[in-house]
């Protein structure tokens, strides 16, 4: 039996030098995880070692070359952590990174996506974000924003919020995405 594929979207923002707490979380859960990373993500905060050598599979970073094979068809989508350039522009419509086009393409396809924000209270509070919340979750998108997902942090104290950033809220809402 093949396992679900769960792409794991990772943006610029301090959680993301802790993603394999939720590869390893996905494994244990029984996915087979296929990371994505955004070009902040890549030079400030991934080690693409370790999550290679933890997934078996390369972090795809750019749209597919020659030769190189295909990503596995998604079962599950998780952008975390989620940062505020990334939830703006998606909503917007934006697809000026590998990372963002895939996520339009899977928003159009239905797929179940929950997102982990990161940010903190200011850009929070902030109508355009507010906005862009709504609109992703008017498209089918669970935003893990708020009570019983991320709560947002005062301005630089994000470095505080590591060890409680909620990745199992994510595995979570796809997994009850896919089971419903």
């Amino acid at each position: 039996m093949t396992k679900p594929v769960l792409y794991l979207m990772v943006c610029g923002a301090g959680p993301a030098g802790h993603s394999a707490r939720m590869v390893e979380l996905a494994q244990a859960d029984g996915w087979e995880v296929w990371c994505l990373a955004t070009p902040a993500a890549i030079e400030h905060f991934l080690d693409l070692g370790e999550l290679e050598a933890l997934t078996g599979h390369p972090v795809r970073t750019g749209h597919q070359r020659a030769g190189q094979p295909a990503l596995p068809k998604a079962t599950a989508v998780i952008v975390a952590p989620a940062t505020y350039n990334t939830i703006n522009k998606w909503a917007a419509g934006i697809a000026d990174t590998y990372v963002l086009t895939q996520l339009a393409e899977l928003t159009g396809l239905g797929l179940p996506i929950a997102v982990l924000p990161f940010v903190n209270t200011a850009l929070a509070a902030n109508r355009v974000f507010q906005r862009s919340v709504a609109e992703l979750r008017e498209s089918g998108v669970s935003v893990l924003f708020g009570s019983g997902g991320f709560v947002p942090h005062p301005p630089r104290t994000g470095g505080r919020a590591m060890d409680s950033y909620p990745w199992h809220s994510a595995l979570e809402a796809v997994k009850r995405a896919n089971s419903g």
